[in-house]
């Protein structure tokens, strides 16, 4: 039995110490997310000074895949070192008011930018190119997009997938995500 206790202890503990903060507006927090003004063109060159590529999450209050992918996924310290130093992250509210400029300039409250976006899920995660066109918006711009909680493997891949500028050449991401899945699991 105290055996048992001890173990049992020591996962109760580590949950603890891995939990997600949730901020004031009930959206989990990361140590890798930036408080900007949520203008798209602005973070974009912010990303792009500090070398890092844009990418915006879409969440919500409540929402349980929001709390996998924080509890799970992005405190596993491999893909939270690697969102540190490669991304530069804004996070949306899907259901928030702060105002949002979007690439072509239309500034709405968050809630209605999700919207226009047509970003159903959450989370949402969209990952941008380091340059883009005039006049065209956050979903036309987006590298990729990701819609809905993965596991560690999908997610990493991903993040590595839109560094390396996958999108760019001829092997699509499930296949590049099945190739690097075989050599991980070997």
């Amino acid at each position: 039995m105290t055996r048992f206790f001890a173990v049992l202890c020591a996962v109760l503990f580590s949950a603890q110490v891995f939990a997600a903060e949730i901020g004031d507006d009930g959206l989990h927090k990361a140590s890798w997310m930036r408080d900007t003004f949520k203008d798209l063109s602005e973070d974009l060159e912010e990303a792009n000074a500090e070398g890092k590529r844009l990418m915006v999450i879409v969440e919500q209050r409540g929402c349980i895949y929001c709390k996998r992918m924080h509890e799970e996924v992005f405190v596993v310290p491999e893909i939270s070192q690697y969102i540190e130093d490669n991304y530069f992250v804004v996070q949306i509210n899907m259901f928030g008011d702060v105002e949002v400029t979007d690439f072509d300039g239309t500034t709405l409250p968050e809630k209605d930018m999700v919207k226009r976006w047509g970003a159903l899920f959450t989370p949402n995660i969209f990952f941008f190119p380091s340059e883009v066109d005039d006049g065209v918006t956050a979903p036309q711009a987006a590298v990729a997009n990701m819609p809905g909680a993965f596991g560690r493997w999908t997610t990493m891949n991903m993040l590595t997938w839109v560094v390396e500028e996958g999108y760019n050449s001829d092997e699509p991401f499930q296949k590049y995500h099945a190739r690097k899945f075989e050599s991980q699991n070997k």
